[in-house]
């Protein structure tokens, strides 16, 4: 076996594991299987993590992880798809960022890993057993790859940007003292929410 064949074949289990998994969030977001909440569950949960407007957000959310995902899996389009993915995974981050780093303990840790995981194939690209491959690389131009990760780090930017200052905002609202509080209550029931509707880090 060479060393290219090799690469390859790592390229796609890593492709198709990375795919799945991120897959199967989507549905649950979009049409509650394995135990999630479906748009109208995701809905209320991306309210309750500050996203707005929630219900858009919940939609974009599951195509970017299930056609991310999906995309990633068959090898097509690479570049679009590992950065749809990567860029809807920093949106998970910034949900989990107050719980800290590791897993266990709520923190950003599975999402942030899943995000670099994406990132990195579409970069990569997909190699020799793939879509991409079988069509001449047509979805997997340079230019793609700029297009596609320049717009998803913007998209992203803009998305977390917006729930920080809504979150803002509620605390600023809140009675003398209860601020940081409702800011503390707003991380926790984050997380919930993000477990509740198949958010990756629950």
């Amino acid at each position: 076996m060479t060393t290219l064949s090799r690469r390859d074949l790592g390229l796609l289990a890593l492709r198709v594991g990375t795919g799945a998994v991120l897959v199967a969030h989507g549905a649950q977001k979009l049409f509650g299987c394995f135990g999630g909440g479906g748009i109208e569950g995701t809905t209320q949960a991306m309210e309750a993590m500050g996203f707005s407007p929630a219900r858009e957000s919940a939609i974009a959310a599951g195509l970017a992880e299930a056609g991310g995902g999906a995309l990633l899996a068959l090898g097509l389009a690479t570049p679009a798809a590992g950065a749809a993915a990567a860029g809807a995974m920093a949106g998970a981050v910034a949900v989990h960022y107050p719980a800290g780093f590791f897993a266990m303990q709520g923190g950003y840790e599975y999402p942030a890993f899943l995000g670099f995981t994406s990132a990195a194939i579409g970069l990569a690209g997909a190699g020799r057993y793939s879509l991409d491959h079988a069509t001449g690389h047509v979805l997997d131009r340079p230019w793609v790859v700029v297009t596609a990760f320049v717009g998803a780090a913007l998209a992203a930017a803009a998305v977390v940007s917006r729930r920080a200052d809504a979150l803002a905002g509620a605390g600023a609202g809140s009675e003398d003292g209860a601020g940081s509080e409702d800011g503390d209550e707003t991380g926790a029931s984050g997380t919930d929410s993000a477990a509740r509707s198949g958010e990756p880090g629950e």
